[in-house]
């Protein structure tokens, strides 16, 4: 909603600046596009190949593996791709070529084919480590002053988000899975074209903010841009390479243990990232420990994440085939139920950007250690619910959709204490120098979490759901009691920042 400041006389959009409008419903599209495949992804995989709507036909651990693939290597490329709008392109740029790689995507995933359809995802994946890092830049960008307005405006972003994630299942989950599961990959593509458009028209509110600051030459730019743009094509033809060699058998590696292999290389790269800067970096102590606090934040979304995703996989076939989704003789499609998550987001973000004020005002506020430790426990809760939910669930014995409806309360209720805050941390915790790349390691954590989450939902081809969900809610309850044990610790690491 526009108002008017009364204080400066200028348009604003519920009392943020205007430009946040603009980020608002490009991400609003952007993650349309994105959840709306996300929610067919799982299932177009395990159905079977034959049929009217027929899919790939591969099982639970193999789907979820693929899953847990890509949906993490959509969040690793946001570092290179922090690193680009960082020393290349700026943020603005990033985000622009970045929407037209990830319509592309959808669209080449709408034909109808093995090799369209993993061509597509490599596209997305593309695409989305180029916008999704450089658009929360932008939103940091918009606060200079810090404080809990600027949580305020990431929860309103948030918002955004959710109001994208809640509408793209419902549009791809009714052409997807009523018609043609492509049309629904084409549906998501359509979203896409229409957030690059509103990006475009929404320049102007974005001021000078997202345009490349760089002291280099452009003669420098441009010899940084050949050889990073060499190296990266050139990784990707190995990596095309050995899925090749691993598709004929000449390496004897499953899907599982590559999605494996990653998570571990994953950690290594993170890890020697973060002793690269502290050491090497030419920082000063303070920025330091407040990147020290960075590493705490990613190892949480990391394990936050590995719990939450799982909406994709496991809860996602728990819809599908435990749950009685019957309504007066019509049967729900199992992709309108990852909205239920976003439509809770949707309705609680403005109260809980109105809380943090509040909570600020009264010098009350917990810190932002303490909130990533609730979020966790709160996300714990959700997976308890689902357990009792489920010790009964059979294929003869369909439960209610009640029990899914509560745990995603329950996770929205964490989500809403770790990630808009967290996302609001990085853009004040960062160098200035290295926010988008520190933007990007918040999403290498979430990346962690999404590998972790197709690894783990694909033990349903083997687990009883009762003893999956219950073993994530206590390793997830315990990481977020030692995340509450330890906060007052890690908050003296950030020194006056809040």
């Amino acid at each position: 909603m526009t108002t008017t400041s009364a204080a400066t006389g200028e348009k604003t959009f519920f009392g943020h600046p205007r430009g946040l409008s603009t980020l608002f419903f490009t991400e609003m599209w952007e993650r349309f596009s994105y959840y709306g495949m996300r929610a067919l992804l799982t299932l177009f995989m395990t159905t079977a190949t034959l049929g009217a709507n027929p899919g790939l036909g591969l099982d639970v651990a193999t789907a979820g593996a693929i899953y847990g693939l890509y949906t993490s290597l959509v969040y690793i490329l946001a570092l290179p791709g922090g690193w680009v709008a960082d020393n290349l392109w700026g943020q603005r740029k990033a985000i622009w070529v970045g929407g037209w790689i990830i319509a592309a995507g959808h669209f080449t995933m709408a034909i109808p084919g093995n090799r369209t359809f993993f061509l597509g995802l490599f596209f997305i994946i593309c695409g989305t480590g180029l916008l999704k890092p450089n658009v929360s830049t932008i939103v940091g960008d918009l606060y200079p002053e810090g404080g809990a307005r600027r949580d305020a405006g990431f929860s309103v972003y948030y918002m955004g988000i959710n109001l994208g994630a809640f509408f793209g299942p419902l549009i791809t989950g009714w052409l997807g899975e009523g018609y043609h599961w492509h049309w629904g990959f084409a549906a998501a593509g359509v979203g896409m074209v229409a957030g690059l458009i509103q990006y475009r028209m929404g320049q102007p509110h974005l001021g000078d903010i997202g345009h490349l600051r760089t002291t280099d030459t452009p003669e420098q730019v441009s010899a940084k841009s050949r050889k990073f743009f060499g190296g990266f094509f050139a990784i990707v033809a190995a990596a095309a390479a050995f899925g090749f060699l691993v598709s004929n058998g000449t390496i004897g590696l499953s899907i599982s243990q590559i999605a494996g292999l990653l998570g571990q290389g994953v950690l290594v790269m993170v890890a020697g990232y973060f002793i690269y800067v502290w050491t090497w970096g030419g920082h000063t102590a303070e920025e330091n420990k407040k990147m020290a606090v960075i590493f705490w934040l990613f190892l949480m979304i990391a394990v936050f994440w590995s719990g939450f995703e799982q909406a994709g996989t496991s809860l996602n076939l728990f819809a599908r085939d435990l749950t009685d989704r019957t309504i007066f003789g019509w049967e729900l499609p199992a992709s309108w139920l990852q909205s239920i998550n976003a439509g809770f987001i949707i309705l609680l973000a403005p109260v809980f950007g109105m809380l943090w004020v509040t909570l600020e005002a009264r010098q009350v506020n917990p810190s932002i250690p303490m909130k990533a430790g609730l979020g966790l426990l709160g996300l714990a809760m959700g997976f308890f619910v689902l357990a009792w939910g489920s010790a009964n669930a059979s294929a003869g014995n369909l439960v209610s959709p009640a029990w899914l409806v509560v745990t995603y309360f329950l996770h929205t209720v964490g989500e809403l204490c770790i990630s808009p805050i967290g996302l609001s941390a990085i853009t004040k915790l960062s160098p200035q120098r290295r926010v988008g790349q520190m933007m990007g390691i918040w999403f290498v954590g979430a990346a962690l979490g999404n590998l972790f989450a197709g690894l783990v939902g694909g033990q349903l081809e083997t687990m009883m759901p009762t003893d999956l969900f219950r073993t994530v809610a206590m390793i997830i309850g315990g990481v977020g009691i030692v995340a509450l044990v330890v906060s007052p610790q890690v908050k003296k690491l950030m020194g006056g920042t809040t």
